[in-house]
């Protein structure tokens, strides 16, 4: 599969906020959905939120109204605006654009109590 880049994570206190983002090597994001997934040990990785070529966005209930996703005018990006992040936000955070091959390894995300 052909790699997509996530960066912007971190650590943050519970409350704070991160901006996640998703850098592919072309404008894929124009014909193709993107998603942002997160996965913590032991468990299955979970979709978060996705975004259309049409920008129809879904959120996951855990990530609705703390979350947006948007994309960037070259659809080259995609975001994941992260507010009020809870301990259990603790992933690690990972986009795709999987009817088009690619998929990224993925950004720690760590939220302290």
């Amino acid at each position: 599969q052909v790699q997509l880049v996530e960066s912007g994570g971190g650590l943050v206190q519970t409350g704070g906020s991160l901006t996640l983002s998703c850098t592919a090597p072309s404008p894929i994001f124009a014909l193709n959905a993107g998603a942002w997934y997160r996965q913590t040990p032991g468990k299955q990785r979970e979709l978060v939120a996705s975004i259309t070529p049409v920008s129809k966005t879904t959120y996951s209930d855990a990530a609705k109204g703390r979350f947006a996703v948007s994309r960037n005018i070259g659809n080259t990006i995609i975001y994941l605006q992260m507010n009020d992040l809870k301990p259990e936000d603790t992933a690690v955070y990972y986009c795709s654009a999987a009817l088009a091959g690619y998929s990224g390894r993925g950004t720690q995300v760590t939220v302290s109590s």
